[in-house]
């Protein structure tokens, strides 16, 4: 493992959320959740260093998520990455409105997906 950043990946559907493990496993330690519901059961224990969250999920969507996050201690300002198929850039802004750090679109590249979320954290801690 080159990197000990910790992400929490949360991402209802089975498929999209084993190739984003799988393309970022050697990298970092990934948390998967298949729920709003489980990322905010594993928040606080796991303490991530970012969130990598889908928008659209059932029971409890992205932005409800990323909101009941923000209520944990210790979550308050951990950076958000929203991966979501709707990326015009009036959702985009929206999205960021919420208190993302960034959103990466849908599909994503395997291939690059470690080389994105290192980008957005060197951006965010920039800031």
């Amino acid at each position: 493992m080159t990197d000990s950043l910790r992400i929490l990946y949360v991402e209802d559907e089975d498929d999209i959320r084993q190739v984003a493990i799988y393309a970022l496993e050697d990298d970092f330690v990934i948390e998967p959740c298949s729920s709003g519901q489980e990322a905010l059961d594993k928040a606080a224990v796991f303490k991530p260093d970012l969130v990598l969250l889908d928008v659209m999920m059932p029971s409890m969507d992205g932005p409800t998520t990323l909101e009941e996050l923000k209520k944990i201690t210790g979550m308050e300002t951990v950076p958000v990455v929203f991966l979501t198929a709707k990326v015009q850039a009036g959702e985009i802004d929206e999205l960021k409105a919420f208190g993302a750090v960034d959103v990466i679109a849908k599909p994503f590249d395997p291939m690059t997906l470690g080389d994105q979320i290192r980008a957005i954290l060197e951006a965010s801690r920039a800031r």
